[in-house]
């Protein structure tokens, strides 16, 4: 398997280090409770904010992309990571959360496209009997940025008494997510793209902006996606819970940064370790799905309980002096774990819904408005959580919630299992020569410019 700039693989590892650089420093930042703020109330609504847009662009980013293509989206999409950041600085010096709230409102439009970019490169360009590893690659890469950047803020903050992430944590992720963008523009014309075996990764000659509406309502009363939509609401609503009340609650703000750095350092472990099972070539892809299935309950249910027992030991948090140091390791030790473990179940689960999504089809354009329509509903339930946690509503509570919306989550998420096939259909004829096609793409584009004027 070659490293060829238009493979496959080149082009995953490329959109890993824009993720890498962009929502992995994000990441960064918001595990740490509040945006690594000690008043986590900013941050919490900021995000309230970035998930609320991030619904409608996560649903219409799929289309987005399909009709931009994926180098200038992702441009553009990264500079409101950068935006994010910074306004983090306006926080820290006129603690006035207007700036970080419309900032997160702006980011939540670049992340729906970009995200929709992404997963579309992810889950389409690989072969079947590769998806499960090309998950693992780009979610290693991406989750290295979020590990790493957890040592920035470890690093400038390790002598500090401070509750809140200084100026130069903030800076250094303002450069980072710069260079994800400008990195984006490195990306390939997917109609140049191609597997190892020779195939072309693009199956459609071209899309229009009424094509593209149509399919997003399709999208609604598409049966396997609505049996997906719990899934996806619960996908990311587990954030607010961990990254608030386990990590920024209970730790001091060094311990905050260096509990960053082995959560998403963990997350890559879990990612390697079930992408071997879903790519096995010991069992049929279905049962492969159960099995990975049953592995993502277990350890789900395994962290919630772990978060209950923590629970009722610190109900109320924990004061600031009071605050567990990753040196304290009597006191801390158990703690750490469960947030560790937290990062691995967090990988399993996103790796095992991306799987899912992406053996409905190998159609790149498809697979671009499913993975919009699950980071859509996925910001949905983010959002309402990241709002929760802004209304104060008792950490116990959100506790429950997010256990029960599992539960919910599991009888749908196995009928889509079952109703997986061994192989996906393509739906469209395939591309013979990439040039003539990006020519027909750029005479319908040009059509319709006219018409529209």
């Amino acid at each position: 398997m070659g490293l060829r700039y238009y493979s496959a693989l080149t082009q995953v590892i490329i959109v890993g280090f824009v993720c890498f650089l962009c929502p992995g420093m994000f990441n960064a930042v918001n595990g740490m409770g509040g945006g690594g703020q000690l008043d986590p109330k900013a941050g919490n609504n900021a995000n309230t904010a970035l998930y609320s847009t991030f619904v409608v662009f996560g649903v219409l980013g799929g289309a987005i992309v399909n009709l931009g293509g994926v180098r200038w989206t992702i441009f553009g999409s990264g500079f409101t990571y950068a935006l994010y950041s910074a306004s983090y600085i306006y926080l820290n010096h006129k603690a006035d959360g207007s700036f970080t709230i419309a900032a997160g409102a702006l980011l939540g439009v670049g992340a729906g496209i970009l995200w929709a970019a992404q997963g579309m490169i992810m889950v389409s360009y690989p072969r079947e009997e590769e998806k499960g590893r090309y998950i693992a690659i780009f979610w290693t890469i991406f989750n290295l940025g979020g590990m790493l950047g957890g040592i920035l803020p470890f690093a400038i903050n390790y002598n500090s008494s401070s509750g809140s992430n200084s100026d130069g944590v903030y800076i250094g992720f303002v450069v980072l997510e710069c260079l994800g963008a400008c990195l984006g523009l490195a990306l390939a014309p997917p109609a140049k793209v191609t597997r190892d075996d020779g195939s072309s990764v693009v199956l459609v000659k071209y899309t229009n902006v009424g094509k593209e509406a149509i399919e997003i309502i399709k999208l609604f009363i598409n049966p396997l996606m609505l049996c997906l939509l719990p899934m996806c609401f619960t996908s990311n609503f587990f954030y607010s819970y961990q990254f608030d009340n386990i990590n920024g609650a209970l730790f001091n703000i060094r311990t905050r940064g260096f509990n960053n750095m082995f959560y998403w350092g963990f997350q890559m472990l879990g990612a390697y370790l079930i992408s071997l099972l879903l790519d096995s070539t010991r069992f049929v892809r279905k049962t492969r799905g159960y099995i990975a299935f049953m592995v993502v309950f277990v350890f789900f249910n395994a962290i919630w309980g772990g978060s209950l027992a923590l629970h009722n030991k610190y109900p109320k948090g924990l004061a600031l002096e009071d605050r567990l140091d990753f040196k304290d390791s009597k006191r801390a030790a158990g703690p750490i774990i469960l947030y560790l473990f937290c990062g691995i179940g967090d990988a399993l689960y996103q790796s095992f819904a991306y799987w899912i999504i992406g053996a409905l089809s190998n159609d790149n354009q498809l697979l671009a408005r499913y993975i919009g329509f699950y980071k859509g509903m996925q910001s949905f339930g983010a959002a309402i959580a990241w709002q929760l946690a802004a209304k104060e509503v008792s950490v116990g509570h959100q506790l429950i919630a997010n256990w029960v919306l599992f539960g919910i989550s599991v009888p749908p998420m196995l009928y889509v299992v079952w109703r997986i096939k061994e192989h996906s259909e393509d739906i469209s004829p395939k591309h013979d020569d990439a040039d003539s096609y990006e020519q027909e793409k750029s005479a319908h584009t040009t059509g319709v410019a006219a018409a529209a004027a």
